[in-house]
Parts: C-alpha cells; sequence; structure tokens
C-alpha cells in the first residue's frame, strides 16, 4: 500500500519549490512506513510467549494426557510429547506473525530504541540522498517514519546555527499534529513553508543558484 497518493506527493513537491524558490537553501523531503523492522524484538517477545505457553500447559498434564487418550486407541507417551513440542511451536508462529503488525511493534518495542531508529536512519538518508553537500551547507531533511509516529527534521550546519532549537521542534510538532488528525498533507506542506522561511532568512535567493536536491519527496523501503 502506498504512504502517499500520486496527486498528495505532487502537493508536496509543489511546497517544496514554492519554498526554495525564496532561498539559495535546499529542502529534502523523505517518508518510510518504518525505520527498522525490529525483528529481534519480535522473536524474543513469540519465545517468550512460546515458554509461557509451556510452562501454563504442564499443570494440566493429566487433563491433556486424557483427552490424547480418548483421540488414540493406541496412546503412548510420545503423543504428549508431540503434542507439547506442536502446540508450543504454533503459539510461538502465530505470536511472531501477529507482533509483525504495527499496532503490535508499538506496544513491545521501548519508544526509546524506536525514535533512536528514526533518528539513525534519518542521518542515514541525511548523508544518500546528498543533503550533507549542498554548497553552503544549508539543506535541511524532514523525514517522517510511519509505524514509530515520528518526525525528524535534520538541519545542516549552515542554517542550523543560525535558528534556536524551538523553531525546529515547532516544524516537528505541526507535521506530528497532522498525523494524529490525518491531515498530514495540509500540515506537511505547511512545514515546508515555514522552512522556507526560515532559510530566506538567513539564505536568500541569488541568481543563478542550481536546485541542488531532488524536490519531490521519496518515499523509502527500509
Amino acid at each position: 500500500m502506498s504512504l502517499l497518493t500520486n496527486d498528495e506527493i505532487l502537493v508536496l513537491e509543489d511546497a517544496v519549490q514554492k519554498a526554495e524558490s525564496k532561498t539559495s537553501g535546499e529542502i529534502a523531503t523523505a517518508i518510510i512506513q518504518e525505520s527498522d523492522s525490529y525483528v529481534g524484538f519480535e522473536l524474543n517477545f513469540a519465545l517468550l510467549k512460546g515458554f509461557f505457553f509451556f510452562f501454563i500447559m504442564l499443570f494440566f498434564t493429566p487433563e491433556v494426557k486424557s483427552v490424547l487418550e480418548g483421540m488414540f486407541w493406541d496412546y503412548s507417551d510420545s503423543y504428549l510429547v508431540m503434542f507439547y513440542g506442536f502446540s508450543t511451536f504454533l503459539v510461538i508462529f502465530i505470536t511472531y506473525f501477529m507482533f509483525n503488525l504495527p499496532f503490535f511493534d508499538r506496544l513491545i518495542v521501548p519508544k526509546k530504541v524506536m525514535a533512536e531508529k528514526v533518528k539513525n536512519r534519518a542521518i542515514r538518508h541525511f548523508i544518500e540522498a546528498g543533503v550533507i553537500n549542498t554548497k553552503e551547507r544549508t539543506g535541511i531533511l524532514i523525514f517522517i517514519s510511519v509505524l514509530e509516529r515520528k518526525v525528524e527534521l535534520i538541519a545542516d550546519e549552515g542554517i542550523a546555527s543560525k535558528i534556536e532549537p524551538e523553531k525546529w521542534q515547532e516544524i516537528v510538532d505541526t507535521i506530528t499534529k497532522g498525523i494524529k488528525e490525518k491531515n498530514i498533507v495540509e500540515n506537511f506542506s505547511a512545514s515546508i513553508a515555514m522552512c522556507g522561511e526560515l532559510l530566506s532568512e538567513h539564505f536568500p535567493k541569488e541568481e543563478g543558484n542550481p536546485n541542488e536536491l531532488n524536490d519531490t519527496i521519496t518515499i523509502l523501503e527500509q
């Protein structure tokens, strides 16, 4: 499923172009479904659930044995062992795939871990997309990670040193509010415009200034 429609991507691209028309700075945008697979957390939780299931079922061994004896004429204790092994594996299997759903990931993965994963993924894209290589070091990256419901704004040193952190946080809060209210495109566009205003204040448009970064929003794979 696409994170944004083609029309929404065009709206955001237009917002970037308008914002950059007033400044020599550059604005990059990116969105990703999740910044990490969190497979380790999912697997560990599934194994823990399987162990818990096995431990609880030990208290019901006589009842389980009685049911199995009624089901099989040639019952032996190996049937009991196979039942415990298969049922425990089934619990682990179902739990693992169930916790691949975003809702459950947000329950089992610590918020601190998620925040760190998003930040690291944003920094990686900041470098890979060349935002760090703009002529005057005035690139800005707005990075949204959907599963974690996190927004990272990274400003290169040319502009970061001139703007107080509260201004950047205001922009992040605007996008976050849009995500919560399911009004992401409008708030995202407004945040892009805010970035353009901050850039134009310190780095106004110069004649012959090239467009150094792609204006469209980048839809990232993990």
